[in-house]
């Protein structure tokens, strides 16, 4: 040991590394956070604009409970440090015909809408739908999600002991196809294939198992008064009050290690000797070579290949016109069927859905002047600088033929190229590896590595994408090395 307390480095200031660093820091531990860019968060962004500072990222809680724990775990509440609000819709949803669909936290309430919109078949479809994800999740969540290393021996002795989970799991479909299924009202089926995108994957690929995410959506939508980088700042300012330091606008050269076992972390011009490393990375940096050759067998090419989507995003601040927005606004492309397909060959989509947040508009605000935006379309991981223009052209006429406009009109995009100058090694790619496939899941690496005292954490490291996600994957890693280093 380098010091009577273990010292720790944590690679990262996304929600896993800080995460990480608040158990680990309140277990005893020092801890040093190293971070690229110049604020926490990671991928949980914003951009200023005239109203004030708009979400670039994620833009709501779910799975509130994994953050109440986090909290407790550490002797405090999470209430006493963010103010969350419960969203009643969870996504208002428009279609090329004028159809207009808002989904609620209250089942009952959803169902109404879908009876009023598509008929009573439809209605039952989607009772019975809710209930078969509630299952699923309920199932999973504890073999899966929240076990540090799930494994396939294990998943097959939960199937075997519940063979009622087999109809459900649907296991020799897509998420697409099995909602073609379970829905005859096609807008149904297209509005829960969208989920799929919420982890990086296409609807004709994914697993129908992905189903299962309408349900951690249905137990609550959480409006972070402030934006959702205040979360990040939250966790930042009770991490430093156990003694965890972050270090900002710093670059990693590379990891140390002797005797195959991690031993120090190199900055631009300084050896920190640590007792063990967490990367809250994109795995792909380490087996590229990017933290050095001491890590790069770490994680096995499996690990982080073949790669999930990315997105282009705008971000601004304007006056709409046109649509009766929600905080959550989904518009949908014409043709469900095909819409995905040149995402399939890594091209743009000529015909997209997307996603519209109304920030100023949570808990049914009705703002006046100017509102801050942001709006995600799905893109391949890969695509270069010329898109840029078309692609905004793409978002604003889309939204224009749903009626939507904004003014002023906004005129910059970030891109897949954007986000891979942000976040090394990632290709652009926002939720690491790709979900398509039923095995995809044991594929993603797990919180310990190859390279001993070398862990991870992050939408990259399993259980996967997404910001509760990530807070789960920092809870198996910070528990890996409280066991390998003894820490109490």
């Amino acid at each position: 040991m380098t010091h009577t307390a273990p010292h720790i480095a944590i690679i990262g200031a996304g929600i896993g590394g800080l995460a990480a660093a608040l158990r680990l820091a309140h277990s005893g531990a020092r801890v040093s956070v190293f971070e690229r860019h110049a604020t926490p968060g990671g991928k949980i962004r914003t951009l200023p604009s005239v109203a004030g500072p708009v979400d670039a990222g994620p833009t709501v809680l779910t799975l509130k409970s994994v953050f109440d724990a986090l909290f407790a775990e550490v002797g405090l509440q999470l209430d006493d440090h963010v103010t969350l609000t419960l969203q009643d819709v969870i996504a208002r949803h428009f279609w090329p015909d004028g159809t207009c669909l808002d989904l609620m936290r209250n089942h009952a309430e959803s169902a109404d809408n879908i009876h009023t919109m598509f008929g009573p078949k439809s209605a039952a479809e989607f009772t019975a739908f809710s209930q078969k994800t509630a299952k699923l999740f309920h199932a999973f969540n504890p073999s899966m999600m929240q076990s540090a290393a799930p494994s396939l021996p294990a998943l097959t002795r939960l199937v075997a002991t519940n063979p009622h989970l087999i109809p459900a799991m649907d296991p020799l479909r897509s998420l697409a196809g099995s909602l073609r299924k379970q829905f005859s009202e096609p807008r149904l089926a297209q509005l829960f294939a969208r989920y799929a995108t919420y982890v990086g994957g296409l609807p004709n690929a994914a697993p129908a198992l992905l189903g299962l995410i309408y349900h951690a959506e249905a137990q609550g939508v959480w409006h972070v008064q402030g934006g959702m980088h205040q979360l990040a700042r939250a966790i930042e300012k009770c991490a430093m009050t156990f003694g965890a330091v972050f270090h900002y606008n710093g670059h990693i050269n590379r990891i140390e290690a002797q005797s195959g076992t991690a031993c120090a972390i190199h900055t631009d011009g300084a050896r920190h000797a640590v007792d063990a490393v967490i990367f809250n990375g994109d795995p792909r940096a380490l087996t590229t070579g990017a933290l050095g050759p001491a890590a790069q067998s770490a994680v096995p090419d499996t690990g982080t290949d073949p790669r999930s989507l990315s997105a282009s995003v705008m971000s601004f601040a304007a006056i709409p016109q046109g649509a009766d927005l929600s905080a959550h606004n989904v518009f949908f492309a014409r043709d469900p069927h095909t819409e995905y397909t040149p995402l399939t060959q890594g091209q743009p989509q000529p015909d997209p859905t997307l996603y519209v947040c109304a920030q100023d508009r949570f808990g049914n605000a009705t703002p006046t002047g100017p509102e801050r935006f942001e709006i995600i379309l799905n893109s391949p991981p890969a695509s270069t600088d010329k898109a840029r223009e078309t692609c905004k052209t793409l978002i604003l006429s889309t939204l224009s033929q749903h009626g939507l406009t904004f003014s002023p009109t906004p005129d910059t995009v970030t891109q897949p190229q954007d986000f891979a100058a942000m976040f090394p090694a990632s290709m652009g790619s926002l939720y690491g590896r790709s979900p398509h496939g039923m095995m995809a899941a044991f594929k993603r690496p797990t919180a310990r590595t190859a390279v001993k005292g070398l862990y991870l954490t992050g939408g990259g490291a399993h259980p996967g994408a997404g910001v509760p996600m990530a807070a789960l994957s920092a809870r198996h890693a910070a528990a890996a090395i409280m066991t390998d280093l003894r820490l109490t």
